[in-house]
Parts: C-alpha cells; sequence; structure tokens
C-alpha cells in the first residue's frame, strides 16, 4: 500500500469529529441544570419566544454539512455513506477556520421535492444548512426550494465557493492587467453546479463575454440540448471546440480533468490573461507548462503547492461565520459578492510573517503569484465575515437594529489571536 495513502486511512480511523460539552456536568447541582429540573427554564422560554434558540441552545452556531453523496469531489456518485468521510472533513474546516459547529447530515434520499422536505423538517435543529456534493442540475433546485421555505442560511458551497474565490482573483488580475472587466472574454471549461455559479457570478461582476464548454463542447445558441441553466449561458458565437474558445481569451477557468489544455491554446490567449484550472489532483494544465510559453499569465490551481490556490476554504466557514453571527435568514447575492470583493482586498495587504513562514517565500507580496490570499491567513476571518455581515445588514435579512462594525472585528480578532472562542456576535 502506498506511504501516504496508509497514513490518511490510519488518519480516519474512528472518524473526524466527536461532541464537545461547553458546560460543565460534574455536580449534583450542575446535573440538575443541565437535565432535569433545570432544563425546564430555557425549554418554557423558547416555548414562549422561539427565537430564544439562538440564546439558549447551540442553534447559531451550529451548521448542517447535508449531502446524499451524488458528486463527491472528484469521486463522483459514490453515495452518502461513501462520502461521509468529506463531509466530516468540512466540518473540520467549519471548526479549524471558523469555529463554527458543524455536523455532516447524511441522506439516503435523492429526489429534489425529498431532499427538501427532509432538511426543512430537521432545520429548526441548526443555525445554517450547507448543501455538499449534490450532483447538478437538481441541486440548483434544491438550493432554491430551500432559500424559499426556510429562515435559515442555505448555501450550496460547490456552486458558490469556487464562484466566490476566483471571483476575488479574477477582480485582482484585470487590475494588475489594467483591463476592463466588461470587455474581457472568459473561457468556463464545464458546465455543472460550479460552472454555472461562477458564470452568474462574473456576470454580476460586469463580464458580458462569456464562453462555457461541456462534455459536448461549446455551449452557444444553435444547440438544443441544453437544460435551462446551459441556456442561460447560450449565447451568438463561431468558437465550437476548446481551441477555438481560447483564442484571444482574457481568461480560463478549467472546472473539468486532467490535462485537457494545451501550451499551444495557452499561446492564443490575450496578454496578461488569467488561468485558474481547478482540476484535482491533475490541472487542466500545470504552472510550469503556462509558463514555459507565456510567463504573462497569472496562473491558479487548487493546490497548495502552487501559488493562487482557488481553495474553497477560503470562503464557506467564513460567509457562515458573517450570517450566524448577524442573524441572517439568508445568504444573498450581495453577501457572496462581498465576500469575493474582501479576499480580493485583503490580498493586496502586507502578508503576515506566518505566512510567509509557512510558504517559506520571506519576499511574499501582491501580484502574480499572490492574488487571492492564502488559506493560513488568519486575517481571512476578520475581512469576510465582517463583510458578509455587514452586507446581510444592508440587506435588510437580519433582526438587526445596528451593525457595530468595529465592534465585531475586534471581537474576531480576539477569537483567531487570543483563542477566545466566547461570543464573536456582530451586535455584542
Amino acid at each position: 500500500m502506498d506511504k501516504f495513502k496508509k497514513e490518511c486511512l490510519e488518519y480516519h480511523i474512528n472518524g473526524k469529529t466527536a461532541t464537545e460539552i461547553t458546560k460543565p456536568c460534574k455536580t449534583q447541582k450542575e446535573l440538575s441544570m443541565a437535565y432535569t429540573p433545570g432544563v425546564a427554564f430555557p425549554c418554557l422560554e423558547i416555548a414562549e419566544n422561539p427565537s430564544l434558540a439562538y440564546k439558549y441552545t447551540n442553534k447559531g452556531n451550529t451548521v448542517a454539512v447535508i449531502s446524499d453523496g451524488t458528486a463527491v469531489l472528484g469521486l463522483g456518485n459514490i453515495g452518502g455513506l461513501a462520502g461521509k468521510p468529506v463531509m466530516e472533513g468540512k466540518a473540520v474546516l467549519f471548526k479549524s477556520f471558523a469555529n463554527v459547529d458543524a455536523v455532516d447530515v447524511i441522506l439516503n434520499v435523492h429526489e429534489v421535492d425529498e431532499i427538501v422536505d427532509v432538511c426543512a423538517a430537521i432545520s429548526d435543529t441548526y443555525g445554517g444548512i450547507n448543501l455538499e456534493d449534490i450532483g447538478a442540475p437538481k441541486c440548483f433546485e434544491i438550493e432554491r426550494k430551500l432559500q424559499e421555505r426556510l429562515d435559515i442560511p442555505v448555501f450550496h458551497d460547490d456552486q458558490h465557493g469556487t464562484a466566490i474565490i476566483t471571483s476575488a482573483g479574477l477582480l485582482n488580475a484585470i487590475e494588475l492587467a489594467e483591463k476592463n472587466i466588461e470587455e474581457i472574454k472568459v473561457v468556463i471549461i464545464g458546465a455543472g453546479a460550479a460552472g454555472i455559479a461562477c458564470a452568474k457570478m462574473y456576470k454580476n461582476l460586469g463580464v458580458k463575454h462569456i464562453v462555457m464548454i461541456d462534455s459536448k463542447g461549446v455551449i452557444h445558441s444553435k444547440r438544443d440540448d441544453l437544460n435551462k441553466y446551459k441556456q442561460e449561458f447560450a449565447f451568438e458565437t463561431e468558437d465550437r471546440t476548446l481551441a477555438d474558445a481560447l483564442n484571444g481569451a482574457d481568461m480560463m477557468l478549467g472546472l473539468s480533468g486532467p490535462g485537457i489544455v494545451s501550451q499551444d491554446m495557452v499561446k492564443t490567449m490575450a496578454q496578461d490573461a488569467i488561468i485558474f484550472a481547478c482540476a484535482n489532483p491533475t490541472p487542466e494544465i500545470t504552472p510550469d507548462l503556462v509558463e514555459e510559453v507565456r510567463p504573462d499569465i497569472i496562473v491558479g490551481t487548487g493546490r497548495s503547492d502552487y501559488p493562487n490556490q482557488v481553495n474553497n476554504v477560503l470562503g464557506f466557514p467564513f460567509i457562515f461565520r458573517g450570517a450566524l453571527d448577524s442573524g441572517a435568514k439568508k445568504i444573498t447575492e450581495n453577501m457572496k459578492m462581498a465576500a469575493a470583493k474582501a479576499l480580493a482586498n485583503l490580498a493586496k495587504e502586507p502578508v503576515p510573517y506566518y505566512v510567509k513562514a509557512i510558504y517559506n517565500d520571506p519576499d511574499l507580496t501582491y501580484g502574480k503569484k499572490h492574488i487571492i490570499p492564502t488559506p493560513f491567513s488568519k486575517e481571512v476571518l476578520v475581512w469576510v465575515a465582517s463583510a458578509v455581515a455587514e452586507a446581510a445588514f444592508e440587506d435588510g435579512v437580519t433582526n438587526l437594529k445596528a451593525c457595530d462594525l468595529k465592534n465585531y472585528q475586534e471581537n474576531l480578532r480576539q477569537m483567531i489571536y487570543v483563542d477566545n472562542h466566547e461570543d464573536s456576535h456582530i451586535n455584542s
């Protein structure tokens, strides 16, 4: 057995998460408060005012990571049980990066309305729902219906996480290249949940020329085999192949498979273009191959051993942190955009010494090799969570009467730099 595989299997023995008790229960009095008879008092308070569940239970800091296992990582439809290690991993990231308690919920139902009904039935337990590894196109309908039905934030990370992170990178790349976002050509390889979400977000940023490619080639207006989600991006174009589409392109986003982009294709891209080759573990094209033929191009991948890592951990933990702390009832488009812009702005700040040490690069600074923050930057929590919370307040999706952003940011910094895991609520 391969050494790394063996280490990974041993790492996962008995799972990666467990229950943490936050109050003492070592005396008779503490027992009587934890359970009967003392537990009756918060129960009655909540019965009279349901919103007090956020005060007297863990609801306000708990997210359900829900999956039916139909589109797991790069593994495909392996089923919910086989995908459970991934969902546990997601819970680990929630806790490690943003102190959000997350619980994996594996579903053995697969129809849209069945999944929606199950999620709705258990939603009172949680402060938010993170949908994970649910296949397209049903994932779009599931998220939409849950958003309409529930009063807690629902977020499908496979759709929006990549969109948010790559949007941040795109904003900085075109700034470095001094390009107008309305004039650039963007090519997206892969028309699944992530690809369509990215295309929608780029449109919201101002991109007007988007070419999407699915397994049958370029999505164009003359095709009659497109679902309603792909039809939104079926534009008039003479492009038919990947090579056609990349000719003159200012950005390529790869959400497909290994090695499908050649150096010859890269040569035809626009000056100072950007490539996000996100196929894992092997990108559509590796940065070294791009560097050989087009050193002007900015490259990012999904891997941690190359610069500009497109890692969804830069998004979902902090987006939920801000949503939960602000009492948001949903995650709006404005909140997602605020997260992307916060990441873009943070990348321009001086890189912390500990990040430079982790990457063994004392000269790491904003530029072609650093257009998005690294997952190890502790400031991501402060910048993204506070931006999301502020946007929630602006959108009126919270019950907050005031938004004390400065105080909230200080509370977040206390959480990460003093390891103080007390309440970080925005109006505390």
